[in-house]
Parts: C-alpha cells; structure tokens; sequence
C-alpha cells in the first residue's frame, strides 16, 4: 500500500531535506490554476534465502497534482496517477479557509496519520517499511476539520472508511483524531487514535500512531510507534516501530533507518514478524532530478527466510 504526499503542515516536516531540492516540488501557475508533479522509475533486486533473486525495472508511478483557487477561500484539488498500466483519480477534494486557523475539507483524500508519506517525495529513502496497512489511515471519503495554533495543531476527520476509498457506506463512520504538538522550529509531536468497524463483524479497529521529529540544518531524526487492533480478519493485534537518521550534505544525502513489526491472530499466534535495516544515500543532480540508491536487508522470523534488496531510484519532479 502505497501513501500520498501530504497537502497538509505534515508535508513541510517530511520533504527532503536537502537544500538542493527545496524548488523541486514548486507549482507551475497559470492563473488561479496551479499544478505539480513527478515521474518515479527504478531499478530493484531482491535476493530471498532460499528462493533466489528477482530483478524489476520500469516507471513505478507518474502523477500530476492540480489545484484550483476559486477566492473567496474555496479550494479545489485532484490528483491523477498512473501506476500498474492504470490511471485512476487519487484524491479529489475541496478546502474552505473558515479562518486563518480552522479549514475543513471533504471529498476524497488522504489519511493524516503516519510519519512515511505515500508518495515518493516525501520519502528520505526508496523504500518505506511495509507496515502502513497495519497502523496508518489511507485514502478515504468524508469530512475533515483542521485547526492550526500557535505550536499546536487538532484534526479530526469522519470518514465511510479509515481505508476505503471507494466505500460509499456512512452507517458505521470510521473516526480519526490527531494532536500536534510544535514546541520549537525543530521539533515536532504528533498522535493519531483512529477507530472503526472491521467490516462483517463485531469487532472494532483501532489505531494509534505516534512519531516525532527534530530537523535542524542538514540533520534529521524520526521515531515512530504503532499499535493496533483488528485491522482485518487476520490481525488482531499488531505494534511496530520505526527510527531513522537523515543528514544531508550540499547535493549529497544519507539516510539510515531501522523498523520492526509484529502481528498477531485472534488466537495469540505470530503470523507476521518483520524487520529490516536500510540504508539509502542520495544525489541531487539538479533541482529537478533525485537520484536515490539503497540497501536493505529484511529478517523474517516466522519463516526464517531473510532478504537483501538494492535499488536505484530516478525521481523526476515539477
């Protein structure tokens, strides 16, 4: 499950963090129509213990970001992507300023929730860790107010679905709730609690996400915890961790991260057991074109069957 670029105060915290790229995401104007984009290609080998390699390459993802100011504080946003041979409408919404503080949206977007961004450009490394599905919201349909303070921040969002796009079902609204917490600059808290109901049964799900950050010049630190219950059929309990470094030096950057999961049935029995370190170094080729390179080796300590990856990234943005 792939995560959006956030259009929200998350975005400025999670954009890479060199110097370099700071224009490579800037929009285009024509008018009160603005638009942005990127294309991501690469290349990726996996090596499996005990089942050999595999090699993939190609374009994972194109997609063309448009906003539209209407004045008078009304927004309208689209996304279009084109990933697996298929275009599809990735968020579609609309933004009203009630003040300098308070904005509501509706439409189709994404999750607040989670430190790893969906889309590749707000990532500090190729890869993100796999866990989303377990502990962050996705795309969703409904409602969403947000308040900025001065070094806080609320949001809550009610939605048909914590993670259906195309649900169209309100009886059961799933809710997510966020708390921001800005002491300085540098620093940034943030805690999500999102709850719903697992479709065809009883049981609800909950979700809790909590990351921190500090970033200061060319540095960047993260850490995130997870906890979850009932995020499908098959898991019902499930907690991970992420903590990860980031400095950025001129055109060059490096970044080190290492996360862990785990999940269980309803029966208390580990069916998922993962964890990985992974190092990504980057070059900035010019503003608009990121190379990314990176190594990553997974442990997988229920079937006992570790991998290595490598990839080579191209991110083209504008």
């Amino acid at each position: 499950m792939k995560r959006l670029t956030r259009l929200t105060p998350v975005a400025a915290t999670l954009m890479l963090s060199m110097g370099t790229l700071s224009a490579a995401h800037a929009d285009e104007s024509t008018g009160k129509l603005t638009y942005s984009g990127f294309i991501d290609m690469s290349y990726l080998s996996i090596d499996t213990d005990g089942v050999g390699s595999t090699h993939d390459s190609g374009i994972d993802q194109v997609e063309i970001d448009f906003a539209y100011d209407f004045g008078n504080k009304l927004k309208a946003f689209v996304d279009v992507e084109y990933q697996n041979s298929e275009v599809d409408v990735e968020q579609a919404f609309i933004t009203y300023a009630v003040s300098d503080q308070f904005t509501v949206k509706a439409g189709r977007f994404l999750s607040y929730s989670g430190w790893e961004t969906e889309e590749p450009t707000g990532l500090f490394q190729y890869s993100g860790t796999g866990y989303a599905k377990y502990f962050y919201g996705y795309y969703q349909q409904g409602v969403s107010g947000l308040y900025n303070g001065n070094g806080y921040a609320f949001a809550v969002s009610v939605v048909n679905d914590l993670a259906g796009p195309e649900s169209t079902d309100s009886e059961t609204p799933g809710v997510e709730t966020m708390i921001a917490i800005m002491p300085t600059d540098s620093i940034t808290i943030k805690g999500f609690y999102s709850f719903d109901k697992l479709a065809g049964t009883d049981e609800d799900t909950k979700m809790i996400n909590l990351w921190a950050s500090y970033a200061q010049g060319p540095l960047t630190l993260a850490a995130e915890y997870n906890s979850s219950e009932y995020t499908s059929l098959a898991a019902a309990d499930a907690s991970g961790y992420l903590v990860m470094a980031n400095y950025a030096f001129d055109t060059f950057g490096l970044t080190v991260r290492y996360h862990d999961y785990e999940v269980e049935d309803a029966m208390g029995t580990t069916w998922e057991d993962m964890s990985a370190i992974t190092i990504s170094p980057s070059y900035a080729v010019n503003d608009n074109l990121l190379m990314v390179f990176e190594y990553r080796k997974d442990s997988d300590d229920v079937s006992g069957m570790d991998s290595d990856s490598i990839a080579v990234e191209a991110l083209v943005t504008f």
